[in-house]
């Protein structure tokens, strides 16, 4: 029985890293008053250019920033599209994800089925040698020991600096924000900037700190979910992390069952992520108009 907590816990925190990733980026986006149905296609991007950086380099290192900074321009093409064209954003980002898909695959195809070392796991001193939760909490890549600290300095970030504050205005009345003498669609491009680096970074875990391979379409839906775990946070980072960590756990409940051989159909565990993202919308869904930012989704026409 042990075993099998210490194998739930280090897989929560495992597969849940990456969805606390992509939702801070979705999160950051849409306090903006942006939707980016396309995190799945930045996302992407970044799994397979972390990969093939890591490949050429031999430096997992390397493999994380070409991540980071191929999400961010990959998402910065979002950014034109949907802020400087003034397109319609969920349209928009379905079209970056199918993109996202496309180039992926075409870029990775070479790399399909290739095994690299990926990101190196570090041991914490005398805390990972507790029984149980030691070996689960603190023995981790170095993208899993940021992630928190990441969602702490978000946090700060949005809600304690000038620059946070302003983007909170932009995605609540741009046109506010721009009667103070900011400059929404400026501000709208650094915070999708920054979503798609940490899009970038979710992709990157999970090719170089999860799988540790390439395969086409590796995301399997973690980019949706992440929208849905915004919500699931009340648009707040603190409280992604414990949506992630429970999202993460029912991944990892899903693979403990099948590699235990338990007698469930393996295409109803598959579905366990997907059902708890529904129910997610369900129960929360409701209290959306209460903590959504006011302008989420909409264009702004305040400026030439």
């Amino acid at each position: 029985m042990s075993a099998l907590v210490r194998s739930l816990l280090a897989g929560s925190i495992l597969s849940g890293t990456p969805l606390l990733y992509a939702t801070l980026a979705e999160l950051v986006g849409e306090r903006a008053g942006v939707v980016n149905l396309g995190l799945e296609g930045v996302m992407l991007i970044g799994a397979v250019t972390g990969f093939i950086a890591t490949v050429h380099t031999g430096s997992a290192m390397a493999g994380v920033i070409a991540a980071a900074l191929a999400g961010a321009v990959f998402n910065l093409v979002f950014a034109f599209l949907v802020v400087t064209r003034r397109a319609n954003q969920l349209a928009t980002g379905l079209a970056l994800m199918f993109a996202g898909v496309g180039l992926s695959a075409l870029l990775g195809a070479r790399y399909i089925g290739s095994r690299i070392s990926g990101l190196p796991e570090f041991r914490v001193p005398v805390l990972a040698d507790v029984p149980i939760i030691g070996p689960a909490f603190f023995v981790h890549d170095g993208l899993v020991y940021a992630a928190a600290p990441l969602a702490v300095l978000l946090w700060w970030i949005l809600f304690s600096t000038r620059w946070g504050l302003e983007v909170r205005v932009v995605g609540e009345n741009p046109v506010a924000a721009f009667a103070a003498g900011k400059n929404p669609y400026a501000l709208q491009y650094q915070a999708l900037c920054l979503a798609g680096m940490l899009g970038g970074l979710a992709g990157a875990h999970l090719s170089l700190g999860v799988a540790r391979t390439w395969a086409e379409w590796m995301t399997a839906g973690r980019g949706f979910i992440a929208v849905a775990l915004v919500i699931f946070a009340k648009w707040h980072p603190l409280r992604a992390m414990a949506g992630a960590l429970l999202f993460g756990g029912a991944i990892s409940l899903e693979i403990q069952m099948q590699a235990r051989g338990v007698k469930v159909s393996p295409f109803i565990l598959d579905m366990l992520p997907y059902v708890l993202s529904l129910a997610v919308l369900a129960i929360w869904g409701g209290a959306r108009r209460h903590t959504a930012p006011a302008s989420l989704g909409r264009v702004f026409q305040g400026m030439p």
